[in-house]
């Protein structure tokens, strides 16, 4: 069921393919933290359905974000250097990793999350071209 679109797709469509994907899930995670999370800071009613309404939204359009710039750049990558390997998902995790942390404005925060995401995409990439 699962094909390896790689090559085969533009990188436009595998970037909206990937948003879509992992911004669902996001949205999904934010269905079901948000309400965990309201009744922590003992909201009812009204504003605990806007605060779920919101981790719903922030969660959805970040991982979607994230999920977004990864796929966009690791394409780009590969169709740059001509091949398909893990250095693609090295390259493509640290800008996703510091795409995700740049609204922190701590650098080193921003290369922390470069470097974690990187090596996550790059062990991933690399088990799966394997």
């Amino acid at each position: 069921m699962e094909e390896n679109l790689d090559g085969v797709a533009p990188c436009s469509s595998l970037a909206v393919e990937a948003i879509i994907r992992v911004g669902a899930a996001g949205a999904i995670w934010g269905l079901c933290s948000g309400p965990y999370d309201a009744r922590q800071q003992g909201l009812t009613g009204i504003a605990k359905a806007s605060f779920v309404a919101n981790s719903v939204r922030s969660f959805g359009i970040r991982c979607g974000f994230v999920a977004g710039v990864f796929s966009i750049t690791r394409c780009g990558v590969q169709k740059y250097r001509g091949r398909n390997d893990w250095v693609n998902g090295l390259i493509g995790g640290a800008v996703a990793g510091a795409a995700a942390a740049a609204g922190t404005r701590n650098w080193t925060q921003v290369i922390g999350m470069a470097g974690l995401v990187s090596l996550f995409c790059a062990a991933a990439d690399y088990s799966r071209t394997s």
